[in-house]
């Protein structure tokens, strides 16, 4: 069967996209195919793929899967780039649409796509492991940001081999989580490196890593994120992103968080499946 598919990425993470409204695929299919799909050598390659599936109360449901089939929970990134295969496939500019029953809004402006996340994330937990200080953090899938030196983030094979040690130490089990490893620079700006969770290795970019480093920066600098609001440049390889928030200084909570950035169709196609 011929799958027809769309090519994207979003500051460098990059989506195999499918138009599933009619429901020809079911949850299972999409779970056996992701990993073909998603193959680098044997199939198109990508971080991940994107099923726009017809929804009763929104514009659309996201249906995300890390390349390895799993399920990833929220995807910032997969959420700004299904958001402009959404636009362009005439559902407005302006979308609505649920991952797991969970709201998120979407303002597509050309290739910039600014991403609105309507619930609330709480202040990060902290590890310590020797010299190092580990931030846990939610922010619509599991995270931990550790803060590194500028030098860490040139040597590739470090980062690969301490994201994937800490991507499955016992602390995170038995989910695991997606790990962060920044650097703060002056002006609200982080250098940002990520190990992903069912990519299973380094990507050039992640959207909830991107909200969950820059709450934590703003967490470890005591920033008044209050009802003025507070925003962030987050540099990773793939790009730049800006993440902004506010935070309820009764509670702690984070609220009414942002996330911007540009996406692109790459190429489109079909596939034998």
């Amino acid at each position: 069967m011929p799958l027809k598919f769309t090519k994207m990425q979003a500051t460098g993470n990059d989506f195999v996209v499918v138009d599933n409204r009619d429901g020809a695929l079911g949850i299972d299919e999409m779970v056996r195919l992701t990993p073909t799909l998603c193959d680098r050598k044997l199939g198109i390659g990508a971080d991940g793929t994107l099923f726009l599936c017809k929804s009763d109360k929104f514009d659309f449901t996201m249906v995300y899967r890390n390349a390895d089939g799993s399920d990833a929970g929220m995807c910032g990134n997969g959420g700004r780039a299904i958001s402009l295969f959404a636009c362009r496939a005439g559902l407005g500019d302006r979308l609505r649409f649920d991952v797991h029953d969970v709201p998120y809004s979407a303002q597509v402006d050309g290739e910039y796509v600014t991403l609105y996340f309507d619930g609330l994330t709480c202040i990060p937990r902290i590890h310590h492991e020797g010299d190092e200080q580990i931030f846990e953090i939610f922010t619509g899938t599991e995270h931990i940001v550790v803060p590194v030196s500028q030098a860490f983030h040139d040597d590739i094979q470090l980062i690969r081999s301490r994201g994937r040690e800490l991507r499955y130490s016992e602390l995170f089990a038995p989910k695991g989580t997606n790990v962060n490893f920044c650097t703060f620079k002056p002006g609200n700006t982080t250098v940002l490196s990520t190990y992903e969770r069912g990519v299973e290795d380094l990507t050039l970019a992640c959207g909830t890593g991107s909200i969950a480093t820059a709450i934590v920066a703003a967490h470890i600098a005591n920033a008044p994120a209050d009802e003025m609001g507070t925003n962030w440049t987050i540099q990773s390889p793939g790009g730049m992103l800006h993440v902004s928030f506010k935070r309820n200084t009764t509670t702690g909570a984070y609220f009414d968080i942002r996330l911007s950035g540009e996406a692109k169709i790459v190429f489109e196609g079909s596939i034998d499946v």
